[in-house]
Protein backbone atom coordinates (compact mmCIF):
# COMPACT_ATOMS: atom_id res chain seq x y z
CA UNK A 1 0.00 0.00 0.00
CA UNK A 2 1.34 3.29 -1.07
CA UNK A 3 1.04 6.96 -1.53
CA UNK A 4 3.10 9.64 -2.86
CA UNK A 5 7.01 9.11 -1.57
CA UNK A 6 5.55 6.59 1.42
CA UNK A 7 5.60 3.50 1.97
CA UNK A 8 2.49 2.06 4.35
CA UNK A 9 2.17 -1.66 3.98
CA UNK A 10 4.66 -4.38 3.00
CA UNK A 11 2.21 -6.54 0.87
CA UNK A 12 4.31 -8.72 -1.10
CA UNK A 13 5.67 -11.52 1.46
CA UNK A 14 6.14 -11.86 4.96
CA UNK A 15 9.59 -9.64 5.87
CA UNK A 16 11.45 -9.20 9.33
CA UNK A 17 12.23 -5.34 9.85
CA UNK A 18 15.73 -4.55 11.77
CA UNK A 19 15.71 -1.83 14.53
CA UNK A 20 18.77 -0.08 15.30
CA UNK A 21 19.24 3.13 17.50
CA UNK A 22 15.76 4.00 17.03
CA UNK A 23 15.57 3.58 13.48
CA UNK A 24 14.65 0.76 10.61
CA UNK A 25 17.91 0.02 9.39
CA UNK A 26 17.05 -2.79 7.26
CA UNK A 27 13.94 -4.61 5.74
CA UNK A 28 13.93 -8.61 3.93
CA UNK A 29 12.00 -11.27 3.44
CA UNK A 30 11.58 -13.29 7.08
CA UNK A 31 14.76 -15.24 7.76
CA UNK A 32 16.99 -13.13 5.40
CA UNK A 33 17.94 -11.73 8.36
CA UNK A 34 20.31 -12.80 11.46
CA UNK A 35 18.81 -12.05 14.41
CA UNK A 36 20.15 -9.44 16.96
CA UNK A 37 19.09 -8.24 20.36
CA UNK A 38 15.67 -8.64 21.35
CA UNK A 39 13.07 -9.69 18.96
CA UNK A 40 9.36 -9.16 18.53
CA UNK A 41 7.40 -11.86 17.40
CA UNK A 42 4.26 -10.34 15.71
CA UNK A 43 2.97 -13.24 14.24
CA UNK A 44 2.00 -12.12 11.08
CA UNK A 45 0.76 -8.66 11.90
CA UNK A 46 0.58 -5.82 9.12
CA UNK A 47 3.28 -2.86 9.78
CA UNK A 48 2.07 0.67 9.35
CA UNK A 49 4.23 3.95 10.05
CA UNK A 50 2.83 5.01 13.45
CA UNK A 51 0.27 7.21 13.29
CA UNK A 52 -0.39 10.96 14.75
CA UNK A 53 -3.04 13.08 15.66
CA UNK A 54 -2.64 16.14 14.60
CA UNK A 55 -5.48 18.02 16.91
CA UNK A 56 -5.87 17.45 20.44
CA UNK A 57 -6.14 19.67 23.80
CA UNK A 58 -4.23 17.45 25.88
CA UNK A 59 -5.27 18.02 29.29
CA UNK A 60 -9.03 18.52 28.79
CA UNK A 61 -8.84 15.20 26.71
CA UNK A 62 -7.08 13.59 29.97
CA UNK A 63 -9.18 15.40 32.18
CA UNK A 64 -12.69 14.11 30.37
CA UNK A 65 -12.33 10.80 31.77
CA UNK A 66 -13.34 12.27 35.31
CA UNK A 67 -15.77 14.48 34.03
CA UNK A 68 -19.46 13.93 33.97
CA UNK A 69 -20.74 12.52 30.42
CA UNK A 70 -23.68 14.87 28.89
CA UNK A 71 -23.04 13.26 25.27
CA UNK A 72 -26.61 11.52 25.24
CA UNK A 73 -28.00 14.42 27.43
CA UNK A 74 -31.48 14.94 24.37
CA UNK A 75 -31.87 18.39 26.02
CA UNK A 76 -31.24 20.88 28.46
CA UNK A 77 -33.30 19.18 31.21
CA UNK A 78 -31.67 15.80 30.85
CA UNK A 79 -28.14 17.83 30.73
CA UNK A 80 -29.01 19.78 33.98
CA UNK A 81 -30.23 16.43 35.52
CA UNK A 82 -27.37 14.37 34.76
CA UNK A 83 -25.14 17.44 36.10
CA UNK A 84 -27.24 16.74 39.65
CA UNK A 85 -26.33 13.15 39.87
CA UNK A 86 -22.66 14.04 38.93
CA UNK A 87 -20.07 13.36 41.30
CA UNK A 88 -18.31 15.96 43.36
CA UNK A 89 -14.11 16.94 42.49
CA UNK A 90 -11.82 17.45 45.75
CA UNK A 91 -11.68 21.01 44.85
CA UNK A 92 -15.64 21.27 45.36
CA UNK A 93 -17.37 21.64 41.85
CA UNK A 94 -18.95 19.49 39.62
CA UNK A 95 -17.57 19.15 36.50
CA UNK A 96 -19.76 18.00 33.02
CA UNK A 97 -18.79 18.06 29.32
CA UNK A 98 -19.46 16.32 25.65
CA UNK A 99 -23.43 18.40 25.72
CA UNK A 100 -24.22 19.12 22.03
CA UNK A 101 -27.45 22.00 22.38
CA UNK A 102 -27.28 22.75 19.08
CA UNK A 103 -30.70 20.05 18.33
CA UNK A 104 -32.24 20.39 21.48
CA UNK A 105 -35.87 21.64 21.93
CA UNK A 106 -35.57 23.88 25.07
CA UNK A 107 -33.22 26.52 25.94
CA UNK A 108 -30.24 26.57 28.95
CA UNK A 109 -31.30 28.73 31.61
CA UNK A 110 -30.22 29.89 34.37
CA UNK A 111 -32.72 28.86 36.59
CA UNK A 112 -32.87 25.41 35.08
CA UNK A 113 -29.28 24.14 36.05
CA UNK A 114 -29.99 26.30 38.97
CA UNK A 115 -32.64 23.89 40.48
CA UNK A 116 -31.15 21.11 39.63
CA UNK A 117 -27.53 21.60 40.79
CA UNK A 118 -28.34 24.21 44.02
CA UNK A 119 -25.44 25.70 46.12
CA UNK A 120 -22.45 23.34 44.22
CA UNK A 121 -20.81 25.10 41.53
CA UNK A 122 -21.62 23.15 38.39
CA UNK A 123 -19.61 23.78 35.18
CA UNK A 124 -20.97 22.19 31.80
CA UNK A 125 -18.96 22.13 28.93
CA UNK A 126 -20.23 22.23 25.22
CA UNK A 127 -18.55 19.31 23.36
CA UNK A 128 -17.31 21.96 20.91
CA UNK A 129 -15.52 23.52 24.18
CA UNK A 130 -16.74 27.08 22.49
CA UNK A 131 -19.66 27.34 25.00
CA UNK A 132 -19.77 26.62 28.69
CA UNK A 133 -23.26 26.42 30.89
CA UNK A 134 -22.87 27.32 34.12
CA UNK A 135 -24.87 27.91 37.56
CA UNK A 136 -25.19 30.64 39.68
CA UNK A 137 -22.77 29.63 42.60
CA UNK A 138 -20.07 28.93 39.25
CA UNK A 139 -20.29 31.98 38.00
CA UNK A 140 -19.93 33.81 41.30
CA UNK A 141 -16.81 31.75 42.16
CA UNK A 142 -15.52 32.23 38.74
CA UNK A 143 -16.46 36.63 38.45
CA UNK A 144 -18.68 36.02 35.61
CA UNK A 145 -22.13 37.31 34.94
CA UNK A 146 -24.53 36.03 32.23
CA UNK A 147 -28.24 35.98 32.19
CA UNK A 148 -29.20 32.40 31.01
CA UNK A 149 -25.98 30.83 32.59
CA UNK A 150 -24.23 30.63 28.94
CA UNK A 151 -20.53 31.67 28.56
CA UNK A 152 -19.16 31.57 24.87
CA UNK A 153 -16.09 31.99 23.21
CA UNK A 154 -13.15 33.86 25.02
CA UNK A 155 -14.87 33.96 28.48
CA UNK A 156 -15.48 29.88 27.62
CA UNK A 157 -12.30 29.04 26.83
CA UNK A 158 -11.13 30.76 30.24
CA UNK A 159 -13.50 28.87 32.05
CA UNK A 160 -11.65 25.87 30.45
CA UNK A 161 -8.53 26.98 31.22
CA UNK A 162 -9.06 27.53 35.02
CA UNK A 163 -10.54 23.86 35.41
CA UNK A 164 -7.43 22.42 33.57
CA UNK A 165 -4.81 24.42 35.34
CA UNK A 166 -6.40 23.46 38.91
CA UNK A 167 -3.87 20.92 39.79
CA UNK A 168 -1.25 20.43 37.41
CA UNK A 169 0.62 17.52 39.58
CA UNK A 170 -3.04 15.70 39.18
CA UNK A 171 -3.07 16.95 35.19
CA UNK A 172 0.39 15.58 34.88
CA UNK A 173 -0.46 12.32 36.12
CA UNK A 174 -3.70 12.18 33.88
CA UNK A 175 -1.91 13.05 30.62
CA UNK A 176 0.09 10.24 31.70
CA UNK A 177 -2.26 7.51 31.90
CA UNK A 178 -4.27 9.13 28.73
CA UNK A 179 -0.94 8.95 26.80
CA UNK A 180 -0.72 5.52 27.54
CA UNK A 181 -4.09 4.67 26.63
CA UNK A 182 -3.80 6.63 22.68
CA UNK A 183 -0.33 4.09 22.59
CA UNK A 184 -2.69 1.14 22.85
CA UNK A 185 -4.25 2.66 19.73
CA UNK A 186 -1.19 3.14 17.93
CA UNK A 187 -0.41 6.91 18.50
CA UNK A 188 3.45 7.86 18.26
CA UNK A 189 2.79 11.35 18.45
CA UNK A 190 0.32 14.76 18.58
CA UNK A 191 -0.53 17.71 18.22
CA UNK A 192 -0.91 19.65 21.87
CA UNK A 193 -2.93 22.44 20.96
CA UNK A 194 -3.99 22.89 25.25
CA UNK A 195 -4.30 26.75 26.25
CA UNK A 196 -1.68 27.11 28.50
CA UNK A 197 2.58 27.62 28.66
CA UNK A 198 3.64 24.35 27.01
CA UNK A 199 7.02 24.90 27.07
CA UNK A 200 7.24 24.42 30.54
CA UNK A 201 4.17 21.91 31.04
CA UNK A 202 5.83 19.12 28.44
CA UNK A 203 9.50 18.97 29.93
CA UNK A 204 8.23 18.90 33.10
CA UNK A 205 5.77 15.88 32.50
CA UNK A 206 8.69 14.05 30.43
CA UNK A 207 11.05 14.61 33.87
CA UNK A 208 8.33 12.82 35.81
CA UNK A 209 8.04 9.81 33.17
CA UNK A 210 6.41 10.51 30.48
CA UNK A 211 7.70 9.18 27.42
CA UNK A 212 4.61 7.34 25.03
CA UNK A 213 4.66 9.22 21.94
CA UNK A 214 6.35 12.72 20.70
CA UNK A 215 4.32 15.90 21.24
CA UNK A 216 4.60 19.14 19.43
CA UNK A 217 2.92 21.55 21.30
CA UNK A 218 1.35 25.08 20.26
CA UNK A 219 1.66 28.61 21.52
CA UNK A 220 -1.33 30.84 21.53
CA UNK A 221 -1.41 34.71 20.92
CA UNK A 222 -1.22 35.74 24.96
CA UNK A 223 2.26 33.86 24.77
CA UNK A 224 3.60 34.73 21.60
CA UNK A 225 6.54 37.94 22.93
CA UNK A 226 6.98 34.87 26.29
CA UNK A 227 7.61 32.42 23.20
CA UNK A 228 9.85 34.92 21.25
CA UNK A 229 11.84 35.82 23.85
CA UNK A 230 12.42 32.20 24.87
CA UNK A 231 13.46 31.59 21.38
CA UNK A 232 11.44 28.74 20.59
CA UNK A 233 11.08 28.20 16.84
CA UNK A 234 9.01 25.18 15.04
CA UNK A 235 10.78 21.80 15.22
CA UNK A 236 13.14 22.53 17.59
CA UNK A 237 13.37 19.85 19.76
CA UNK A 238 12.54 21.04 23.62
CA UNK A 239 13.63 18.98 25.89
CA UNK A 240 15.86 19.00 29.32
CA UNK A 241 19.24 17.72 28.15
CA UNK A 242 19.48 15.85 31.67
CA UNK A 243 16.16 14.43 31.58
CA UNK A 244 15.38 10.87 31.27
CA UNK A 245 14.08 10.69 27.86
CA UNK A 246 17.09 13.43 26.71
CA UNK A 247 18.40 12.62 23.19
CA UNK A 248 15.13 10.76 22.10
CA UNK A 249 13.61 13.57 20.95
CA UNK A 250 10.11 13.41 22.07
CA UNK A 251 8.74 16.80 22.52
CA UNK A 252 9.30 19.65 19.54
CA UNK A 253 8.20 23.02 19.49
CA UNK A 254 4.82 23.37 17.24
CA UNK A 255 3.29 26.58 15.67
CA UNK A 256 1.34 30.10 16.70
CA UNK A 257 -2.30 28.63 17.69
CA UNK A 258 -4.56 31.29 16.42
CA UNK A 259 -8.57 30.77 16.90
CA UNK A 260 -10.82 33.18 14.26
CA UNK A 261 -14.06 32.41 14.56
CA UNK A 262 -16.24 29.91 16.38
CA UNK A 263 -18.02 26.59 15.99
CA UNK A 264 -21.06 25.17 14.48
CA UNK A 265 -22.22 23.63 17.58
CA UNK A 266 -22.31 27.09 18.97
CA UNK A 267 -22.78 28.90 15.68
CA UNK A 268 -20.57 31.45 15.93
CA UNK A 269 -18.48 29.88 12.90
CA UNK A 270 -18.27 32.78 10.49
CA UNK A 271 -19.94 31.99 7.34
CA UNK A 272 -20.95 33.51 4.65
CA UNK A 273 -24.89 32.77 4.55
CA UNK A 274 -27.05 33.55 7.76
CA UNK A 275 -27.69 30.90 10.18
CA UNK A 276 -31.29 30.10 10.56
CA UNK A 277 -33.63 32.50 12.31
CA UNK A 278 -31.73 35.50 12.55
CA UNK A 279 -31.25 37.66 8.94
CA UNK A 280 -28.20 39.37 10.25
CA UNK A 281 -25.97 36.05 12.22
CA UNK A 282 -23.02 35.07 10.16
CA UNK A 283 -21.33 33.79 13.06
CA UNK A 284 -18.10 35.63 14.17
CA UNK A 285 -14.74 36.72 13.48
CA UNK A 286 -13.06 37.03 16.63
CA UNK A 287 -9.64 38.17 15.23
CA UNK A 288 -10.07 40.82 12.28
CA UNK A 289 -7.68 40.15 8.93
CA UNK A 290 -5.71 42.69 9.78
CA UNK A 291 -5.18 41.47 13.42
CA UNK A 292 -4.44 37.72 11.84
CA UNK A 293 -1.78 39.25 8.78
CA UNK A 294 0.20 40.71 11.81
CA UNK A 295 0.42 37.70 14.43
CA UNK A 296 1.33 35.34 11.65
CA UNK A 297 3.88 38.16 10.23
CA UNK A 298 5.69 38.14 13.33
CA UNK A 299 5.18 34.81 14.19
CA UNK A 300 6.96 34.15 10.76
CA UNK A 301 10.01 36.43 11.47
CA UNK A 302 10.43 34.67 14.85
CA UNK A 303 10.77 31.13 12.97
CA UNK A 304 7.11 29.80 14.13
CA UNK A 305 4.81 28.42 11.60
CA UNK A 306 0.90 29.19 12.18
CA UNK A 307 -2.04 27.17 12.92
CA UNK A 308 -4.97 28.82 12.35
CA UNK A 309 -8.22 28.12 13.46
CA UNK A 310 -10.95 28.38 10.79
CA UNK A 311 -14.40 26.38 10.50
CA UNK A 312 -16.57 28.88 8.60
CA UNK A 313 -15.94 29.96 4.66
CA UNK A 314 -15.41 32.97 5.96
CA UNK A 315 -12.78 32.73 8.24
CA UNK A 316 -11.06 29.97 6.18
CA UNK A 317 -10.69 32.44 3.21
CA UNK A 318 -9.49 34.85 6.07
CA UNK A 319 -6.89 32.45 6.92
CA UNK A 320 -5.74 32.32 3.55
CA UNK A 321 -5.44 35.60 3.01
CA UNK A 322 -3.13 36.23 6.00
CA UNK A 323 -0.93 33.38 4.73
CA UNK A 324 -0.86 34.92 1.28
CA UNK A 325 0.26 38.42 2.88
CA UNK A 326 2.69 37.06 5.74
CA UNK A 327 4.18 34.56 4.07
CA UNK A 328 3.57 31.94 6.81
CA UNK A 329 3.53 28.00 6.66
CA UNK A 330 1.74 25.66 8.62
CA UNK A 331 -2.34 24.83 8.27
CA UNK A 332 -5.44 25.70 8.80
CA UNK A 333 -7.36 23.79 11.26
CA UNK A 334 -10.49 22.12 10.61
CA UNK A 335 -11.65 23.96 7.42
CA UNK A 336 -15.03 22.62 7.79
CA UNK A 337 -16.79 24.64 5.35
CA UNK A 338 -14.80 25.94 2.60
CA UNK A 339 -15.41 27.71 -0.90
CA UNK A 340 -15.05 25.98 -3.99
CA UNK A 341 -12.55 28.83 -4.64
CA UNK A 342 -10.54 28.54 -2.30
CA UNK A 343 -10.00 24.51 -2.15
CA UNK A 344 -6.93 25.16 -4.49
CA UNK A 345 -5.64 27.76 -2.55
CA UNK A 346 -4.22 25.36 0.35
CA UNK A 347 -1.80 23.92 -2.38
CA UNK A 348 -0.87 26.86 -4.08
CA UNK A 349 0.23 28.30 -0.72
CA UNK A 350 1.31 25.22 1.04
CA UNK A 351 -0.82 24.99 3.79
CA UNK A 352 -1.66 21.76 5.40
CA UNK A 353 -5.96 21.26 5.38
CA UNK A 354 -5.51 19.89 9.24
CA UNK A 355 -9.55 18.34 9.57
CA UNK A 356 -10.95 15.74 12.03
CA UNK A 357 -13.11 13.51 9.77
CA UNK A 358 -15.32 12.22 13.22
CA UNK A 359 -16.46 15.43 13.08
CA UNK A 360 -18.28 15.23 9.98
CA UNK A 361 -20.60 12.39 10.87
CA UNK A 362 -20.85 14.02 14.43
CA UNK A 363 -22.24 16.92 12.91
CA UNK A 364 -24.07 16.26 10.02
CA UNK A 365 -27.25 16.69 11.95
CA UNK A 366 -26.35 20.17 12.87
CA UNK A 367 -25.27 20.49 8.75
CA UNK A 368 -28.67 20.11 7.84
CA UNK A 369 -30.17 22.64 10.44
CA UNK A 370 -27.77 25.36 10.80
CA UNK A 371 -25.66 25.21 7.36
CA UNK A 372 -28.78 24.27 4.99
CA UNK A 373 -28.49 27.15 3.17
CA UNK A 374 -24.72 27.73 2.74
CA UNK A 375 -22.77 27.58 -0.70
CA UNK A 376 -20.02 26.49 0.45
CA UNK A 377 -18.62 22.76 1.12
CA UNK A 378 -19.33 20.99 4.46
CA UNK A 379 -16.34 19.39 5.30
CA UNK A 380 -14.42 18.60 2.00
CA UNK A 381 -11.72 15.60 2.42
CA UNK A 382 -11.37 14.79 -1.52
CA UNK A 383 -12.38 17.99 -2.48
CA UNK A 384 -9.17 19.30 -0.62
CA UNK A 385 -6.65 16.15 -1.38
CA UNK A 386 -7.56 16.49 -5.31
CA UNK A 387 -6.99 19.98 -5.31
CA UNK A 388 -3.63 19.25 -3.90
CA UNK A 389 -3.96 19.94 -0.50
CA UNK A 390 -2.00 17.97 2.31
CA UNK A 391 -4.79 16.96 4.84
CA UNK A 392 -3.84 15.82 8.41
CA UNK A 393 -5.87 14.28 10.25
CA UNK A 394 -6.79 14.40 14.20
CA UNK A 395 -9.62 14.29 16.31
CA UNK A 396 -9.61 17.60 18.47
CA UNK A 397 -9.99 15.91 21.81
CA UNK A 398 -11.91 15.50 23.78
CA UNK A 399 -14.50 16.83 21.14
CA UNK A 400 -14.21 13.20 19.77
CA UNK A 401 -12.22 10.06 20.40
CA UNK A 402 -9.01 10.29 20.28
CA UNK A 403 -8.31 7.49 18.33
CA UNK A 404 -7.07 7.52 15.18
CA UNK A 405 -8.60 4.80 13.67
CA UNK A 406 -12.43 6.56 14.34
CA UNK A 407 -10.64 9.20 12.14
CA UNK A 408 -9.52 7.06 9.23
CA UNK A 409 -12.94 4.78 9.06
CA UNK A 410 -14.77 8.05 9.00
CA UNK A 411 -13.12 9.32 6.15
CA UNK A 412 -13.49 5.97 4.00
CA UNK A 413 -16.81 5.20 4.68
CA UNK A 414 -18.42 8.71 5.69
CA UNK A 415 -20.59 7.01 8.17
CA UNK A 416 -20.88 5.22 11.38
CA UNK A 417 -24.64 4.33 12.15
CA UNK A 418 -27.23 2.47 10.01
CA UNK A 419 -27.46 5.86 7.75
CA UNK A 420 -25.91 5.70 4.00
CA UNK A 421 -22.83 7.94 3.93
CA UNK A 422 -23.12 11.21 3.79
CA UNK A 423 -21.37 12.78 0.82
CA UNK A 424 -19.90 10.10 -0.11
CA UNK A 425 -18.51 12.23 -3.03
CA UNK A 426 -15.97 13.02 -0.03
CA UNK A 427 -14.72 9.27 1.04
CA UNK A 428 -11.45 8.40 0.73
CA UNK A 429 -9.27 5.69 0.06
CA UNK A 430 -7.25 3.68 3.30
CA UNK A 431 -3.92 4.22 1.39
CA UNK A 432 -5.28 7.98 1.39
CA UNK A 433 -6.66 8.36 4.81
CA UNK A 434 -3.35 6.39 6.36
CA UNK A 435 -1.50 9.13 4.37
CA UNK A 436 -3.45 12.07 6.18
CA UNK A 437 -2.57 9.42 9.44
CA UNK A 438 1.21 8.96 9.41
CA UNK A 439 4.38 11.55 9.59
CA UNK A 440 7.11 8.72 8.07
CA UNK A 441 7.41 5.54 6.19
CA UNK A 442 8.44 1.98 6.45
CA UNK A 443 11.60 1.77 4.58
CA UNK A 444 15.51 2.15 5.96
CA UNK A 445 17.04 5.35 7.48
CA UNK A 446 13.36 5.92 8.73
CA UNK A 447 12.55 6.72 12.43
CA UNK A 448 10.77 3.52 13.87
CA UNK A 449 7.81 4.29 14.59
CA UNK A 450 5.59 1.80 13.65
CA UNK A 451 2.57 0.15 14.52
CA UNK A 452 1.18 -3.70 14.26
CA UNK A 453 -2.00 -4.23 12.89
CA UNK A 454 -4.05 -7.37 13.61
CA UNK A 455 -5.95 -6.98 10.39
CA UNK A 456 -5.11 -5.75 6.80
CA UNK A 457 -6.58 -2.48 6.75
CA UNK A 458 -7.12 -2.83 2.71
CA UNK A 459 -9.67 -5.17 3.41
CA UNK A 460 -11.22 -4.01 6.13
CA UNK A 461 -14.81 -3.35 6.79
CA UNK A 462 -15.36 0.05 8.21
CA UNK A 463 -16.30 -1.34 11.57
CA UNK A 464 -13.72 -3.11 10.90
CA UNK A 465 -11.35 0.03 10.45
CA UNK A 466 -13.28 1.64 13.42
CA UNK A 467 -12.04 -1.68 16.03
CA UNK A 468 -8.87 -2.21 14.10
CA UNK A 469 -6.76 -4.25 16.71
CA UNK A 470 -3.52 -2.90 17.93
CA UNK A 471 -1.05 -5.87 18.51
CA UNK A 472 1.90 -3.51 19.57
CA UNK A 473 2.83 0.23 19.16
CA UNK A 474 6.76 1.06 18.83
CA UNK A 475 8.06 4.47 19.15
CA UNK A 476 11.71 4.63 18.38
CA UNK A 477 12.54 1.17 18.01
CA UNK A 478 11.08 1.28 21.57
CA UNK A 479 7.50 -0.82 22.47
CA UNK A 480 4.93 1.74 23.89
CA UNK A 481 2.48 -0.97 23.77
CA UNK A 482 2.32 -5.00 23.45
CA UNK A 483 -1.05 -6.67 23.64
Amino acid sequence: MAGPGREFLIDDEPVDIFLEDGRIADIAPTGALSARGEVVDAGGAWAIPGLWDNHVHTVQWALAEERAPLGEAGSAAAAARLMSEARLLPDGRRVGSGFRDALWTDAPSLELVDAATGAVPAYLINADVHSVWLNSAALAREGFRSPDGMLREEDAFEISRRLNAADPVHGDRAVRSAGERAAARGITGLVDFDMAWNADAWPRRVAAGFAAHRVEFAVYPFDLDRAIASGLRTGEVHEDPDGPEAGRGLIHVGSLKVITDGSLGTRTAACSHAYPGDPHDFGMLTVSPDALVELLTRATGAGLAAAVHAIGDRATTSALDAFTVAGAVGTIEHAQLVRHADLARFARLGVAASVQPQHALDDRDLVARHWAEQTAISYPLASLRNAGAELRFGSDAPVADLDPWQAISAAVSRTDDDRAPWHPEETLTVDQAIEASVRSALRPGEVADIVLCGEDPRTATAPGLREMPVVATILGGRVTYAQ
